[in-house]
């Protein structure tokens, strides 16, 4: 029996001549790993429809020897076309892509970050500016995951401590007006490099 559900799609690369592999990110069914038969030929039924970061309702066949299952049908429900305009934002989701993979595990329900990243891209395909937005995403998807940074305890002067904080709890349209300095990005990005490092993910 087919399953179904709605996803975004985090990575695509060849498998075969003809055929595509799709990893998907959704709420309910975690990250998926899909089959596309045929998607590379001119005339397949996912032409136009499998590509980095769009949305889409889609079925698969789960397979029972692999983790790799058969894309079956794929409907778009949102494209992003201003993310294709820009290799810096392409990169930065792609940056932010590897940490979900890196940190979750397969097949397991995902709400919350999938609800984060999404809003996350539609952010970016509004206003196309990447500048906090990396900070911002590794600080909530660390709180997410219940493995958020004592702030207090944390090794920051108390203005980058406030803005960490700010960032952990404040939502998408305010955190666009939030406005950290040059000097708390950089130290904020340095300790959650280094903190994410230690999570061994």
């Amino acid at each position: 029996m087919d399953e179904q559900t709605t996803g975004v799609i985090l990575r695509v690369f060849p498998l075969t001549e003809t055929s595509l592999v799709v990893h998907w990110f959704s709420p309910d069914k975690g990250r998926i790993a899909t089959v596309a038969k045929g998607a590379r030929r001119s005339k397949s039924n996912f032409k136009g429809k499998i590509d980095l970061f769009h949305i889409a309702e889609f079925s698969f066949h789960r397979s029972r020897r692999s983790d790799l299952h058969a894309l079956r049908e794929v409907e778009l429900k949102e494209t992003f076309p201003n993310l294709r305009k820009s290799i810096d934002l392409l990169g930065f989701l792609a940056e932010i892509s590897k940490l979900i993979a890196r940190a979750t595990e397969e097949q397991t329900p995902l709400p919350n970050e999938y609800l984060m990243f999404t809003e996350l891209v539609r952010a970016l395909d509004k206003n196309r500016a990447i500048d906090h937005w990396l900070v911002i995403f590794k600080i909530k998807f660390l709180s997410i995951q219940g493995v958020e940074p004592d702030w207090e305890q944390a090794p920051l002067d108390l203005g980058t401590q406030s803005v960490a904080k700010r960032m952990v709890v404040s939502d998408w349209k305010s955190l666009a007006k939030l406005k950290p300095s040059d000097v708390q990005l950089a130290r904020l990005s340095q300790f959650l490099e280094e903190f994410i490092r230690r999570q061994n993910w």
